[in-house]
């Protein structure tokens, strides 16, 4: 009689993951890349090799859409405003961690 094989069940990746997948692995390596995604490596060579071919990611429809100097610039802006306002609410909880710490003994300080 034969064994049905067990393993790990078959997924379907989309396109745009397959292709950021590729890009993690070209920057981090293959190995790692698979391993911090929880995907085969195998899986990550194929799509390697599809994107060498060109047919990786063709079909996704997935299009950038052009954007002025002006609208990136503004965005930039935004971004840096929301970066600034949380790290001051960073140090404001970091202080009252402090605080608290120190209110109620070691046990429940929060060690920085």
């Amino acid at each position: 009689m034969g064994h049905k094989k067990v393993g790990v069940p078959s997924r379907r990746y989309t396109s745009e993951f397959k292709v950021e997948a590729v890009k993690l692995g070209h920057s981090v390596g293959m190995s790692e890349a698979s391993r911090r995604l929880g995907i085969p490596d195998s899986s990550l060579f194929n799509w390697v090799r599809l994107e060498r071919k060109g047919k990786l990611g063709t079909s996704s429809g997935v299009t950038a859409t052009p954007r002025s100097a002006k609208e990136l610039e503004a965005e930039v802006d935004r971004l840096r405003r929301e970066l600034a306002s949380a790290k001051v609410d960073n140090e404001i909880l970091k202080k009252a961690a402090v605080s608290t710490g120190a209110q109620y003994g070691p046990a429940i300080g929060v060690q920085l």
